[in-house]
Protein backbone atom coordinates (compact mmCIF):
# COMPACT_ATOMS: atom_id res chain seq x y z
CA UNK A 1 0.00 0.00 0.00
CA UNK A 2 2.64 2.53 -1.29
CA UNK A 3 2.37 5.80 0.45
CA UNK A 4 -0.80 4.83 2.78
CA UNK A 5 -2.85 4.34 -0.48
CA UNK A 6 -4.65 0.73 -0.50
CA UNK A 7 -4.06 -1.14 -3.48
CA UNK A 8 -7.22 -2.19 -5.88
CA UNK A 9 -7.86 -5.19 -3.44
CA UNK A 10 -11.27 -6.28 -5.37
CA UNK A 11 -8.67 -7.18 -8.50
CA UNK A 12 -5.69 -8.68 -6.04
CA UNK A 13 -9.13 -10.61 -4.50
CA UNK A 14 -10.21 -11.68 -7.76
CA UNK A 15 -6.43 -13.12 -8.82
CA UNK A 16 -6.41 -14.85 -5.14
CA UNK A 17 -9.61 -16.58 -5.63
CA UNK A 18 -9.02 -17.80 -9.17
CA UNK A 19 -5.87 -19.62 -8.81
CA UNK A 20 -5.97 -20.56 -4.97
CA UNK A 21 -3.70 -18.40 -3.30
CA UNK A 22 -3.52 -17.03 -0.59
CA UNK A 23 -3.54 -12.99 -0.15
CA UNK A 24 -0.62 -11.59 2.33
CA UNK A 25 -1.07 -7.64 2.05
CA UNK A 26 2.26 -5.51 2.81
CA UNK A 27 -0.02 -2.35 4.63
CA UNK A 28 3.19 -0.72 6.57
CA UNK A 29 2.20 2.44 5.46
CA UNK A 30 -1.86 2.34 5.46
CA UNK A 31 -2.54 1.84 9.01
CA UNK A 32 -6.06 3.82 9.20
CA UNK A 33 -6.53 3.55 5.26
CA UNK A 34 -9.96 2.89 3.93
CA UNK A 35 -10.93 0.65 0.87
CA UNK A 36 -14.47 1.08 -0.87
CA UNK A 37 -15.48 1.50 3.00
CA UNK A 38 -13.30 -1.18 4.69
CA UNK A 39 -10.51 -1.20 6.73
CA UNK A 40 -7.03 -2.15 6.13
CA UNK A 41 -6.23 -4.95 7.83
CA UNK A 42 -9.23 -7.06 6.95
CA UNK A 43 -8.65 -6.66 2.92
CA UNK A 44 -6.02 -10.03 3.08
CA UNK A 45 -5.97 -13.06 4.09
CA UNK A 46 -2.91 -11.38 6.18
CA UNK A 47 -2.22 -7.58 6.62
CA UNK A 48 1.73 -6.74 8.12
CA UNK A 49 1.60 -3.24 9.91
CA UNK A 50 5.01 -1.63 10.69
CA UNK A 51 6.02 0.06 13.96
CA UNK A 52 9.09 1.25 12.83
CA UNK A 53 9.92 5.10 13.96
CA UNK A 54 9.12 6.80 11.37
CA UNK A 55 5.60 5.18 11.22
CA UNK A 56 2.06 6.63 12.61
CA UNK A 57 2.58 4.55 15.00
CA UNK A 58 6.27 3.17 16.77
CA UNK A 59 7.01 0.45 19.42
CA UNK A 60 10.40 1.62 18.41
CA UNK A 61 10.93 -1.06 16.38
CA UNK A 62 8.96 -4.26 14.62
CA UNK A 63 5.52 -4.72 13.62
CA UNK A 64 2.74 -6.81 13.40
CA UNK A 65 0.62 -9.53 10.97
CA UNK A 66 -2.91 -9.61 11.61
CA UNK A 67 -5.49 -12.34 9.81
CA UNK A 68 -8.68 -13.79 10.69
CA UNK A 69 -7.55 -17.42 9.89
CA UNK A 70 -6.91 -19.32 13.32
CA UNK A 71 -4.50 -21.58 12.00
CA UNK A 72 -2.52 -18.62 10.74
CA UNK A 73 -2.28 -17.15 14.24
CA UNK A 74 -1.21 -20.11 15.89
CA UNK A 75 2.07 -20.83 13.34
CA UNK A 76 2.53 -16.93 13.75
CA UNK A 77 2.86 -17.28 17.51
CA UNK A 78 4.95 -20.58 17.30
CA UNK A 79 7.24 -18.76 14.60
CA UNK A 80 7.53 -16.23 16.55
CA UNK A 81 8.42 -18.27 20.27
CA UNK A 82 11.38 -20.55 18.62
CA UNK A 83 8.71 -22.84 17.04
CA UNK A 84 7.60 -24.19 20.47
CA UNK A 85 4.24 -25.46 21.18
CA UNK A 86 3.17 -23.44 24.23
CA UNK A 87 4.45 -20.10 25.92
CA UNK A 88 5.02 -19.55 29.37
CA UNK A 89 1.93 -18.00 30.16
CA UNK A 90 -0.19 -20.88 28.34
CA UNK A 91 2.20 -23.36 30.59
CA UNK A 92 1.01 -21.23 33.73
CA UNK A 93 -2.72 -21.48 33.12
CA UNK A 94 -2.26 -25.36 32.77
CA UNK A 95 0.07 -25.62 35.79
CA UNK A 96 2.54 -27.08 33.94
CA UNK A 97 6.09 -26.85 32.66
CA UNK A 98 6.47 -29.15 29.39
CA UNK A 99 7.11 -28.23 26.08
CA UNK A 100 7.82 -29.36 22.78
CA UNK A 101 9.49 -27.48 20.09
CA UNK A 102 7.87 -28.36 16.46
CA UNK A 103 9.28 -26.34 14.51
CA UNK A 104 12.25 -23.99 13.51
CA UNK A 105 11.20 -20.56 14.62
CA UNK A 106 12.59 -17.39 16.15
CA UNK A 107 12.91 -15.09 18.83
CA UNK A 108 10.07 -12.65 17.57
CA UNK A 109 8.13 -11.85 20.61
CA UNK A 110 7.64 -7.75 21.18
CA UNK A 111 8.51 -6.73 24.53
CA UNK A 112 6.07 -5.81 26.76
CA UNK A 113 7.78 -2.06 27.18
CA UNK A 114 7.49 -1.96 23.29
CA UNK A 115 3.90 -2.99 23.88
CA UNK A 116 3.41 -0.40 26.02
CA UNK A 117 5.13 2.31 24.12
CA UNK A 118 2.81 1.47 20.86
CA UNK A 119 -0.39 0.97 23.20
CA UNK A 120 -0.17 4.58 24.63
CA UNK A 121 -0.18 6.13 20.57
CA UNK A 122 -3.37 4.71 20.32
CA UNK A 123 -5.17 7.76 21.36
CA UNK A 124 -3.26 10.17 19.68
CA UNK A 125 -3.89 8.08 16.51
CA UNK A 126 -7.27 9.63 15.28
CA UNK A 127 -5.62 13.40 15.59
CA UNK A 128 -2.56 12.15 13.49
CA UNK A 129 -4.28 10.86 11.10
CA UNK A 130 -6.67 14.02 10.23
CA UNK A 131 -3.83 16.14 10.95
CA UNK A 132 -2.10 13.61 7.83
CA UNK A 133 -5.10 14.29 5.30
CA UNK A 134 -4.91 18.24 6.15
CA UNK A 135 -1.74 19.03 5.62
CA UNK A 136 -1.71 16.39 2.14
CA UNK A 137 -5.24 18.84 1.19
CA UNK A 138 -2.79 22.11 1.72
CA UNK A 139 -0.18 20.61 -0.62
CA UNK A 140 -2.51 19.69 -3.19
CA UNK A 141 -4.57 22.84 -2.93
CA UNK A 142 -0.88 24.97 -4.06
CA UNK A 143 0.85 22.68 -5.91
CA UNK A 144 -2.25 22.96 -8.47
CA UNK A 145 -0.87 26.32 -8.98
CA UNK A 146 2.69 25.17 -9.71
CA UNK A 147 4.55 24.30 -12.88
CA UNK A 148 6.48 21.25 -13.02
CA UNK A 149 5.18 19.11 -10.29
CA UNK A 150 2.11 16.88 -9.91
CA UNK A 151 1.17 14.71 -6.78
CA UNK A 152 0.34 11.34 -7.47
CA UNK A 153 -3.35 10.40 -7.88
CA UNK A 154 -5.48 8.71 -5.31
CA UNK A 155 -7.18 6.18 -6.36
CA UNK A 156 -11.27 6.71 -6.21
CA UNK A 157 -13.06 4.73 -3.36
CA UNK A 158 -10.22 4.42 -0.81
CA UNK A 159 -9.25 7.10 2.13
CA UNK A 160 -5.52 7.90 2.13
CA UNK A 161 -3.18 7.62 5.39
CA UNK A 162 -0.36 9.75 3.75
CA UNK A 163 2.23 7.68 5.23
CA UNK A 164 4.61 9.46 2.96
CA UNK A 165 3.38 12.34 0.37
CA UNK A 166 5.31 11.87 -2.65
CA UNK A 167 5.32 13.79 -5.73
CA UNK A 168 6.48 13.96 -9.55
CA UNK A 169 8.98 16.44 -11.07
CA UNK A 170 7.80 16.67 -14.66
CA UNK A 171 11.27 18.01 -15.84
CA UNK A 172 13.53 15.04 -17.32
CA UNK A 173 16.45 14.73 -15.29
CA UNK A 174 15.06 17.47 -12.92
CA UNK A 175 14.33 15.47 -9.95
CA UNK A 176 18.02 15.14 -8.16
CA UNK A 177 18.52 18.92 -8.98
CA UNK A 178 15.66 19.56 -7.15
CA UNK A 179 16.87 17.47 -4.51
CA UNK A 180 19.82 18.72 -3.92
CA UNK A 181 18.17 22.49 -3.80
CA UNK A 182 15.62 21.51 -1.46
CA UNK A 183 18.19 19.91 0.93
CA UNK A 184 19.89 22.77 0.62
CA UNK A 185 17.39 24.92 2.22
CA UNK A 186 17.07 22.32 4.84
CA UNK A 187 14.05 20.59 3.70
CA UNK A 188 14.37 17.38 4.54
CA UNK A 189 12.69 15.67 1.07
CA UNK A 190 13.78 12.00 0.03
CA UNK A 191 13.21 9.43 -2.22
CA UNK A 192 11.19 6.09 -2.21
CA UNK A 193 12.44 4.05 -3.35
CA UNK A 194 15.15 2.55 -5.27
CA UNK A 195 13.55 -0.34 -7.61
CA UNK A 196 14.30 -3.33 -5.66
CA UNK A 197 15.32 -5.53 -9.18
CA UNK A 198 18.06 -2.11 -9.37
CA UNK A 199 19.52 -3.35 -5.89
CA UNK A 200 23.12 -5.63 -6.18
CA UNK A 201 21.82 -8.18 -4.01
CA UNK A 202 18.95 -9.02 -6.76
CA UNK A 203 21.40 -7.97 -9.68
CA UNK A 204 24.29 -10.38 -8.52
CA UNK A 205 21.73 -13.22 -6.88
CA UNK A 206 19.15 -13.10 -9.69
CA UNK A 207 20.47 -11.12 -12.65
CA UNK A 208 18.18 -8.22 -12.55
CA UNK A 209 19.67 -5.48 -14.81
CA UNK A 210 18.84 -1.88 -15.66
CA UNK A 211 15.91 -1.59 -18.15
CA UNK A 212 14.14 -4.61 -17.21
CA UNK A 213 10.93 -3.00 -15.45
CA UNK A 214 11.28 0.49 -17.46
CA UNK A 215 7.81 1.83 -15.76
CA UNK A 216 9.01 1.52 -12.49
CA UNK A 217 12.79 2.77 -13.85
CA UNK A 218 10.81 5.80 -15.19
CA UNK A 219 8.98 7.05 -12.25
CA UNK A 220 11.91 6.81 -10.06
CA UNK A 221 13.41 9.19 -12.16
CA UNK A 222 10.68 11.46 -11.16
CA UNK A 223 9.61 10.82 -7.40
CA UNK A 224 10.53 13.19 -4.58
CA UNK A 225 8.81 13.02 -1.30
CA UNK A 226 7.78 15.79 0.42
CA UNK A 227 7.94 16.23 4.07
CA UNK A 228 4.82 15.09 5.73
CA UNK A 229 4.02 13.95 9.61
CA UNK A 230 1.47 15.13 12.18
CA UNK A 231 4.06 17.36 13.06
CA UNK A 232 4.06 19.78 10.41
CA UNK A 233 2.59 23.65 10.94
CA UNK A 234 0.74 25.15 8.38
CA UNK A 235 3.60 27.65 8.32
CA UNK A 236 5.94 24.37 7.37
CA UNK A 237 4.12 22.99 4.76
CA UNK A 238 4.64 26.70 2.80
CA UNK A 239 7.87 27.06 3.95
CA UNK A 240 8.24 23.35 1.75
CA UNK A 241 6.00 24.58 -0.92
CA UNK A 242 7.74 28.20 -1.52
CA UNK A 243 11.20 26.19 -1.57
CA UNK A 244 10.01 23.67 -3.64
CA UNK A 245 8.54 26.71 -6.08
CA UNK A 246 12.01 27.76 -6.27
CA UNK A 247 14.05 24.90 -6.70
CA UNK A 248 11.80 24.22 -10.14
CA UNK A 249 12.81 27.66 -10.98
Amino acid sequence: DYTGQPCDYDVLQQIAREHGLYLVADSCHSIGALYRGTRVGSLADLTIFSFHPVKHITTGEGGMVVTDHAEFAEKMRSFRNHGISSDHHQRELQGTWHYEMMDLGFNYRISDMQCALGISQLKNFPEGLRRRREIARMYESVLAKIEGVMPLRVADGVLHAYHLYVVKIKEKNGRGKVFDKMRAAHIGVNVHYLPVHLHPFYQQRFETFVGQCPRAEAVYGKILSLPMHSGLSDDDVMRVVEALQKALK
